[in-house]
């Protein structure tokens, strides 16, 4: 199993119930699958785009319309968002904003 992989079971077992008091710990866990296109911590250094220190509701609202199925030329964003509730990606969405690493 990869380490890629494991971060995504990692993050899809935080609890939703946990979700309402996320640690930074916590949505480093949640934010470790994304490195994976977006880069570490959200700077890309490629094609696809960089995310670190957006403006948080711009990357709440790109999170919650892949997770809905709003982006019809989406392909990977949408299956991935849909294992994340509203804290969570809210939380990301902070993550990103501040540049966290």
């Amino acid at each position: 199993m990869t380490f890629r992989s494991l971060s995504c079971l990692a993050a899809l077992a935080l609890p939703a119930a946990a979700a309402q008091a996320l640690t930074p710990a916590d949505v480093a866990v949640l934010a470790g699958p994304c490195a994976a296109c977006h880069g570490p911590d959200g700077h890309s250094p490629g094609a696809i785009p960089a995310i670190a220190g957006r403006a948080e509701e711009h990357l709440a609202t790109r999170m919650f319309a892949f997770r809905d199925g709003q982006d019809p030329a989406a392909t990977v964003m949408p299956r991935l968002m849909k294992g994340y509730d509203e804290a969570q990606i809210r939380a990301l969405a902070k993550w990103f904003a501040e540049g966290r690493q």
